[in-house]
């Protein structure tokens, strides 16, 4: 791979490469070229394999696009311009598609206009769009007539090349970009995409087509590269950093722990108005769509006083389409003072100008920071300002970090699915329907796809005895798709049909009915919210709470616990997991701060230090030292951090509480929270129940048992036995059965669509559980294989869980047992609270974490101790906080 930064001035002759009425015409546009068109046009007009990385407003996606307009009007002014597809473009979202042909548009009008004010009459590019959107009769016209740049999702290109007719107008693209390639990394989407580039050019394309890859700031570039291109060459244009970026953290009030929950949302909000009155468009970022809907509706209702309530919305996911267009649409006109998104806004979609992004509360990795700050200041000579209103001290420790972290370039790594095997089985059952694919050379051409370079011939080939069907599952109505004739792949009859109609990876999500055991009908969950339920789980739904006993089909049964607190608060499907990199800089970051106190450092220059080298104001840097001082003395100078993890044991009445403070991320603690439930459960004889946070989990049982069980626990979960353990742990539960479900539907065992119309889906999840009950002990089964894979590897993060417990073992990490207390670390707070999420309203949850701090503190003063800082605060007095 070659690397080359953005550092370079060679705008003249990067302008001498191009036509000269194409270069006339940029000059009079942009004036001038960005760092990543400087570095990546030269590339693409040598038709280079390319990787642009910049930040949203820097031109990549017009760098990309001016090399290939510029080939297209030479090819018309040497007579060789033809009627076929020369460039396909591949974007995750359609209405990304819909943005790029509007900006593919604008510039061949102006060109043209350019050319004819010359003289010259210009040619006629035809750009197309083909989704699933797209009606039969314009599908048709691009057959007679195809466009020379065609506009695609993943999904309609894998399509696309199994089609007989339109597979032949593709054969001859010399251009593939992949926009937005960060997103689709990390998913089963970009999976199949990265395949299906390998079958598309091993089996179907004349020409091996140049792969160009777009993406926002992403680590480790070298790896998106691989999997944009597998093993050939690439050009990596490096422009991350190319724009300036100006991040601050925000803390609303100088006292997190002792204002009541209106003082803070009184300090928030005034936080946010103040920002929205200084600024053009405020675009507000929160975690989950539930907290976007919120902060909408209380800031319209703070505003409308003064008449512009109306220009204040809401955007996410749950939205209907026409209400998220028409949002879109304002944004782009200037026409929206602020709107407040959860993540449906980090994509490209051109939103126009925004001069400030304010994020409330963590954004939970440094590339999520990144995307979503630079989306202010939209061109490459605007800085990109951001703000981070931080909600407690957690948050203020987590957003300090997170923030130097972007400030220093030190980006979180992109997860790239490994083995998807459903993926696979759609790959191998399109190459049936290519015609005359060797299964041998299919194997080879497979493993040239960067997700699958660790595939096994002995996994290849049990995926092709399923859909052989040599697996014995007729009776359960499973059939096979293909058969192997001579070494040849040949589709069954109708296998064209169900890849047509139920190809693609994204699962249908259903709304779950609750009852009762007597079958009342109570409400609906969301089936994203199910998966992390097991038995004995306590939820709230209808201001009651819940305790899920089963499941039947999408069907919850549960029996009301009234006065118990909830195990999983509402809103845990959606919140975004702790970047593990960024866990491990926090975790080093109380390290550092621990052990200042630990020599005596003085308060006022532990403050100094900590506010020069994090770039934050004096007071949330005494916030900081007062909350990790109160933890240092409380727990007798032991600070949980990247190289010491503590178990501290809480009683509360007949309830024993084993607090891990193990600071690595919810993904890889929901992997070994589960683990070490298990093994208490074995140990004790009695259930287990998990609270899970992003800083530690807590593991509590309803008996006081004796705490030194937890010693053996310890012991009993290993870096060599955690994914055994973690396979008992998970084989009864709702993720398991739903994600078996999601599986089966991609690999064509459940079809969501059957002739024409739509399957039922509460007849497909008693149709996975019966399936999964017949396979599950078939342990090559490749269905049941990667449905443990997705949760151990996708949802969880069981190899660096593993790594840990490595570390743990050969002494890098010390694990040490704080003895039983009447009273919670400052630090196990937020994890015990966690539980009253949803059965007591925000104001109660802040006195009960006044109270558990009350306890610490008089706890601290009858030990001797007095860590309060008390030094002068000041504020600027423009209403928004110190910066």
């Amino acid at each position: 791979m070659a690397l080359i930064y953005a550092n370079n001035s060679r705008e003249d002759y990067v302008f001498s490469l191009l036509k000269p009425y194409i270069a006339e015409w940029f000059k009079s546009k942009y004036n001038s070229l960005t760092p990543p068109q400087m570095l990546a046009i030269p590339e693409i007009i040598s038709k280079r394999n390319v990787l642009v990385s910049s930040p949203t407003g820097t031109g990549k996606t017009l760098s990309v696009f001016i090399g290939i307009i510029n080939d297209l009007f030479d090819r018309w002014e040497k007579g060789e311009l033809k009627d076929k597809i020369y460039a396909i473009y591949i974007s995750p979202l359609r209405s990304l598609n819909n943005d790029m042909r509007r900006n593919l548009s604008e510039p061949l009008n102006e060109i043209n206009q350019l050319l004819k004010s010359k003289g010259i009459e210009p040619p006629e590019i035809r750009i197309s769009i083909r989704t699933s959107d797209t009606s039969p009769n314009d599908k048709s016209k691009m057959l007679r007539k195809p466009p020379h740049i065609l506009i695609t999702t993943p999904e309609s290109f894998s399509i696309s090349i199994v089609s007989p007719r339109f597979r032949e107008k593709l054969s001859e693209a010399e251009w593939i970009v992949v926009d937005e390639i960060h997103e689709m990394a990390s998913s089963k989407r970009g999976s199949s995409l990265s395949l299906f580039l390998e079958i598309f050019e091993e089996f179907v394309s004349k020409t091996k087509p140049v792969r160009i890859g777009l993406s926002a700031t992403i680590s480790p570039l070298e790896e998106v590269a691989k999997f944009l291109v597998g093993n050939r060459d690439c050009v990596i244009v490096d422009a991350r950093f190319s724009k300036p970026i100006d991040i601050k953290v925000i803390s609303p009030l100088s006292d997190m722990v002792h204002s009541s929950e209106a003082e803070i949302d009184k300090a928030i909000y005034s936080t946010l108005i103040n920002y929205i009155k200084k600024h053009r468009t405020t675009l507000i970022f929160t975690n989950t769509r539930h907290s976007a809907e919120r902060v909408a509706f209380k800031l319209r209702k703070m505003v409308g006083k003064e008449g512009e309530n109306e220009l204040i919305e809401a955007h996410h996911s749950s939205l209907s389409r026409d209400v998220r267009l028409d949002v879109e649409e304002k944004l782009k006109k200037g026409e929206l003072k602020a709107v407040v998104s959860s993540t449906s806004l980090e994509l490209g979609i051109d939103i126009g100008y925004i001069d400030l992004v304010v994020l409330l509360s963590s954004p939970k990795s440094v590339s999520r920071l990144l995307q979503r700050i630079g989306r202010a200041g939209h061109h490459i000579r605007q800085v990109s300002k951001g703000r981070i209103i931080v909600i407690d001290r957690d948050d203020e420790v987590e957003c300090t970090v997170l923030a130097k972290m972007a400030m220093e370039r030190k980006i979180d790594s992109v997860r790239i699915p490994k083995k998807p095997l459903d993926v696979l089985i759609q790959g191998v059952v399109a190459c049936s329907l290519i015609g005359n694919v060797n299964i041998d050379r299919l194997y080879e051409t497979v493993k040239r796809s960067y997700p699958f370079k660790e595939l096994t011939r002995q996994e290849f080939n049990n995926v092709i005895d399923y859909l052989e069907g040599r697996y014995g599952l007729e009776e359960n109505k499973v059939f096979s798709k293909v058969k192997v004739i001579d070494g040849i792949l040949r589709p069954k009859r109708g296998t064209r049909m169900i890849f047509y109609l139920n190809s693609g990876t994204i699962p249908d999500e259903a709304k779950i009915r609750v009852f009762t055991e007597s079958r009342k009908y109570i409400g609906d969950l969301e089936e994203g919210f199910v998966e992390v339920l097991t038995q004995g789980d306590i939820f709230v739904l209808g201001g009651k709470t819940y305790t899920f006993l089963y499941s039947q089909g999408n069907k919850v049964f549960v029996k009301p616990a009234e006065g118990q607190r909830p195990t999983v608060p509402s809103w845990f499907s959606e919140m975004l997991p702790l970047s593990l990199e960024a866990a491990m800089e926090i975790g080093k970051f109380r390290r550092w701060i621990g052990e200042m106190i630990k020599v005596g450092e003085d308060d006022e220059e532990i403050v100094r230090r900590v506010s020069e080298e994090y770039k934050i104001s004096r007071r949330t840097a005494m916030s900081i030292l007062n909350y990790i001082k109160e933890q240092y003395y409380f727990m007798d100078g032991l600070i949980p951090s990247d190289n010491l993890f503590l178990i501290e044991i809480y009683d509360e009445k007949e309830m024993r509480y084993f607090i891990f403070h193990m600071i690595l991320g919810r993904r890889v603690l929901d992997a070994l929270s589960r683990a070490y439930a298990l093994v208490l459960s074995d140990l004790t004889g009695l259930d287990v129940r998990i609270s899970t946070t992003d800083n530690g989990f807590s593991l509590a049982i309803p008996k006081l048992v004796d705490y030194k069980v937890i010693e053996e626990a310890i012991r009993l979960v290993r870096s060599n036995n955690l994914r055994d353990l973690l396979e008992r742990a998970i084989s009864r539960t709702e993720m398991l059965k739903r994600r078996f479900r999601y599986c089966a539907e991609r690999s064509f065992m459940i079809l969501k669509k059957y002739k024409g119309y739509e399957t039922n889906i509460d007849r497909r999840q008693i149709n996975s559980q019966r399936l999964l009950d017949a396979v599950s002990q078939i342990t090559s089964f490749p269905v049941y294989r990667e449905t443990l894979r997705e949760i151990e590897e996708d949802y969880m993060d069981v190899p660096n869980a593993i790594r840990i417990l490595d570390k743990i073992e050969n002494g890098e990490i010390e694990f040490k047992i704080v003895p039983p207390q009447e009273v919670p670390s400052p630090f196990s707070h937020k994890i015990l609270v966690k539980e009253y999420s949803d059965v007591v309203l925000m104001e109660d949850r802040r006195k009960i974490l006044m109270m558990l701090h009350e306890e610490v503190m008089n706890t601290l003063k009858s030990r001797g101790y007095d860590v309060k800082l008390q030094m002068e605060i000041k504020d600027k007095g423009d209403g928004v906080p110190s910066e």
